[in-house]
């Protein structure tokens, strides 16, 4: 008889529910895909709901429902900060104990309500989920794990090692020293939300110079060769405040934070850089020890800090590791799936089954949905469709890429993680120079300095970029390949700030950043299905390999999950062709969309 297991995080942000079956990944789910709320921290009842289905159960066959972190010892932390720093917390502890009381010290009631007696409750240790989430879903029998992010009961990062089914961690970082509340910290001081707007932070970082790196290794962190470190809290405010910085932060870099969707300024460029270039330092340190102190040549990271897909670049190209694997859902939604491992390998002690290459399956662990289903949300819409054979469909979307027209394509099982990597993508031409500014500005109505990542066929990826190995997940940058390259004349390397931003740096300009960069996803048959076919159409019809791939949301909004948030999503953009399942909409063919003030206020979130 099988066993179920179901992991869950929930409460602080990204809340996620994963479900394993006898060892093996059935589904996997973040809740903001369904209430529409982006980051939505609250109990996944719908993503619980949706993981039960797609296995054919009901709540009463689960086994055990194991949450991602120990909220008692989370508690612990709290109290204890504030003890240290009363009464100057009062405000922060007074609005953190409502939700406390409320939801977060009943959580064993709380799983057991949802599932009853029968459903044996387990907890691990968050940094135990994020090294689980790490190690036992790669494709190795043994490897290094490093654990990176902000804090969670009270370690910020941690190390050690996989081997068959057992998973060991050996040291960690406590609170409040933490290289994601550092990274954070600076978020929040350039005018971005902290938990969300880190990688715009990354984004922004190649605009910049560092000339604020040494002020930072000489005030705010004390960085050992080792990797380990302390920050001076005497600059940051999160411990006992509303803000993760403070007055004499300020006076550090010269004036008070940005405000948010203000004007960027050169200043917010340069610290972008600086913490980006201090933050990849401090992740490249870890792995050299990391390395020395397990002799593995396998590296396995997780955490939100493993996001950080410029330091995950610079880790596999100067580290000491011969292979990289990056749990695709790195953050606290990746937290569930680690948990439920966990719980099989650890707590059961079962062994690990081979597998060929991971077993995220893409991270392809979402709903889909069935051609009679998406037809019916169509026509309740009242979109005008046609329905065409798989090979009409490659042939005929391939085509309005090349004609430069921007595609959303919902194909198959909805991406698990932060990152569409061809389920629900919107895709364009990366040839075309100014499909980065259209679609920054037209269809995804976010900044225009944010870059965008190329989807490339797996065999042709060492052409393009200075890269050779497997990148499915999108968490890698990698240098475009000088063949590719456009060089720039004297006059545009004077340029500074946004202004490099309309210089074409490549071939493929969509998708090569300012600094001859991109964030590579690489994409096989076996794994990508329809879209390996779409970019190998692509490539016939062009010669170029690679398409424009980003997520299909518009800013303020998580990726789309359902027909109908794609075809709302469609309309009230400037798309030219969406594609759901099988079937083929043009933006020409149907009824105008409404936008009404509400819907216009709605991506001014963040």
């Amino acid at each position: 008889m099988a066993t179920y297991i179901l992991g869950l995080s929930a409460y602080y942000h990204d809340s996620a529910a994963a479900l394993v079956r006898d060892g093996e990944i059935v589904a996997a789910a973040q809740e903001e895909r369904f209430t529409r709320k982006k980051h939505d921290h609250n109990f996944p009842s719908n993503a619980v709901d949706y993981c039960l289905r797609e296995a054919g159960i009901g709540p009463e066959k689960l086994d055990y429902a194991v949450f991602y972190d120990k909220p008692l010892q989370k508690f612990d932390r709290l109290l204890e900060t504030y003890l240290d720093y009363a009464p100057s917390g009062i405000r922060s502890f007074l609005q953190a104990m409502p939700l406390w009381l409320r939801e977060k010290l009943w959580m064993r009631e709380r799983i057991a309500e949802q599932f009853g007696d029968s459903t044996k409750l387990l907890f691990t240790e968050h940094h135990e989920a994020h090294a689980a989430s790490a190690f036992y879903p790669s494709p190795f029998d043994s490897a290094a794990i490093l654990t990176i992010d902000g804090v969670g009961e009270w370690a910020t990062s941690s190390w050690g090692f996989g081997r068959g089914s057992e998973v060991h961690l050996e040291a960690e970082t406590r609170f409040p020293h933490s290289l994601g509340l550092l990274y954070s910290a600076f978020t929040y001081y350039t005018g971005f939300k902290v938990n969300s707007g880190e990688y715009k932070v990354m984004g922004l970082a190649p605009y910049g110079e560092p000339k604020y790196v040494q002020k930072i290794l000489d005030e705010l962190i004390d960085l050992k060769e080792d990797g380990s470190l302390r920050l001076n809290m005497r600059y940051f405010n999160y411990c006992q405040g509303l803000t993760m910085t403070n007055r004499a932060f300020d006076r550090l870099f010269g004036g008070p934070p940005r405000k948010a969707e203000s004007q960027l300024t050169q200043r917010e460029m340069d610290l972008a850089r600086s913490v980006q270039e201090v933050v990849e330092e401090a992740m490249l340190r870890m792995a050299r020890f990391v390395h020395q102190q397990t002799g593995e040549k396998n590296l396995c990271m997780a955490g939100g800090v493993a996001l950080n897909c410029v330091g995950n670049g610079r880790v596999l190209r100067e580290g000491p590791f011969e292979n990289l694997w990056i749990q695709p859902a790195a953050g606290d939604a990746g937290g569930a799936l680690g948990a439920a491992l966990s719980a099989w390998h650890q707590y059961l002690d079962n062994p690990r089954r081979p597998t060929p290459g991971d077993s995220m399956r893409g991270s392809y662990l979402g709903p889909s949905y069935s051609n009679d289903e998406i037809a019916a949300a169509l026509d309740g819409v009242g979109a005008r469709y046609r329905r065409l054979s798989r090979t009409e469909l490659i042939e005929q979307t391939a085509r309005a890429l090349a004609d430069e027209r921007v595609v959303g394509w919902m194909h198959g099982r909805m991406e698990f993680g932060p990152r569409a990597l061809g389920a629900r993508s919107i895709l364009g031409d990366p040839r075309s120079p100014k499909m980065q500014s259209v679609m920054n500005l037209k269809i995804k109505y976010r900044e225009s300095f944010r870059p965008f990542a190329p989807s490339v066929l797996r065999e042709h990826v060492s052409e393009y970029f200075e890269l050779d190995s497997d990148s499915p997940y999108m968490l890698l940058v990698a240098p475009v390949q000088e063949a590719v390259r456009i060089p720039m004349t004297a006059e545009q390397e004077e340029l500074f700030g946004i202004a490099k931003l309309n210089v074409p740096r490549s071939k493929i300009p969509a998708v090569t950043h300012v600094d001859y960069s991109a964030r590579v996803q690489t994409v096989r048959p076996e794994v990508h299905g329809a879209y390996y076919e779409l970019i190998a159409e692509f490539h016939r019809l062009t010669g170029c390999p690679v398409v424009v791939n980003t997520s299909f949301n518009v800013r303020g909004e998580p990726i789309v999950c359902t027909p109908e948030d794609a075809y709302r999503c469609f309309m009230r953009t400037e798309m030219d062709v969406l594609i759901c399942g099988d079937f083929l909409l043009e933006k020409e063919a149907q009824e105008p969309a409404v936008r009404d003030e509400s819907w216009q206020q709605e991506f001014q979130l963040d």
